[in-house]
């Protein structure tokens, strides 16, 4: 889907006059500002209630635009930005001074992507700079993949939703910091462990913290309203029927190896046996048990291979500290 030259126009305006506007990439809706003004970056954090500490990624209309951005691009960073981009990675680096504190949590540090999305694409070669855009939503809830959950979710406080149809990938950016001789990743994401090491020709660490604050690490992130529980595949059924038994609205997640079982449940999401598609229906699942009015979520982690990394990443998140079992 592609938005009209109108909307595209004025979407850029809306940014030129430090306003906000919601645009679809190939992961999420962001909700984007000027990344060189300070005050339409601090409404950001405002509008979605995210701590000021949390650092924003800035979004580019091209690998030849990084220099503009950060002090030095190392070659593994260059190599990664070639391949990758435009695309699902974001590479963390030494900022420049275009990037303003606000935009960095604080940090030296700046997150820098290029969407793979025409819509976005679009906005940022006729607004013809960067555009800092975390998720078009609360902050900690979850994600949005249409317009319709931007308007749902932030109403009247985005100056200009910029439609462009559902997001392809539909789970967040892979996160690398490229700042040190041996990239880590500090957030799965859309583009995978596996096709990273095989660029780099190395393995690839995920360090448990990291003094680099990054999107996505906070201990519940990417929750829906209701209560999700974590458990081992074989044991969905059973646990989605005790706590509905119990008097709970069980929402389930039913892993695509049981999808012929019987569930007494609230609600059913038949999981797809595609990571692909489960990566881009992740968010709409959660949101639709929210809506069937579910007060606690049953579900599973895939194998931690490929997006089924990022799944069970956001998984983890969604469930938080207290509920996996």
């Amino acid at each position: 889907m592609t938005a009209r030259t109108s909307d595209i126009e004025k979407a850029a305006g809306v940014l030129r006059a430090g306003g906000l506007v919601a645009l679809p990439t190939e992961t999420v809706y962001g909700l984007g500002a000027n990344a060189e003004d300070p005050a339409a970056v601090s409404r950001i954090f405002q509008v979605k209630g995210r701590p000021s500490s949390h650092p924003l990624i800035v979004h580019i209309g091209g690998a030849e635009h990084l220099d503009d951005w950060v002090q030095e691009v190392p070659a593994t960073a260059r190599l990664l930005a070639e391949r990758f981009w435009p695309g699902p990675l974001t590479l963390v680096l030494r900022r420049g001074r275009r990037v303003p504190l606000e935009a960095t949590g604080g940090l030296e540090t700046v997150a820098v992507r290029v969407p793979d999305h025409p819509v976005a694409h679009a906005l940022l070669s006729a607004f013809g700079g960067g555009v800092t855009a975390p998720s078009a939503n609360r902050f900690g809830s979850v994600s949005p993949t249409s317009a319709d959950d931007v308007r749902a979710e932030l109403g009247e406080s985005v100056d200009f939703v910029l439609a462009g149809g559902p997001c392809k990938v539909g789970v967040e950016s892979t996160i690398v910091d490229a700042t040190g001789e041996i990239p880590t990743i500090l957030r799965p994401g859309g583009v995978t462990r596996e096709d990273l090491e095989a660029v780099l020709g190395c393995p690839l660490a995920i360090p448990s913290a990291s003094s680099i604050r990054v999107p996505g690490q906070h201990p519940s992130h990417y929750a829906p309203r209701a209560r999700v529980v974590l458990v081992e595949p074989e044991k969905v059924v059973a646990e989605a029927e005790l706590a509905q038994e119990l008097g709970h609205r069980v929402g389930v997640f039913l892993p695509a190896a049981f999808a012929d079982a019987e569930v007494k449940a609230h609600a059913l999401v038949k999981v797809p046996s595609s990571m692909a598609a489960y990566a881009r229906g992740l968010y709409g699942f959660l949101r639709e048990l929210d809506q069937q009015g579910c007060d606690l979520i049953v579900a599973s982690l895939p194998a931690e291979e490929g997006l089924g990394l990022a799944i069970a990443n956001r998984l983890r998140r969604a469930a938080g500290p207290r509920t996996t079992v």
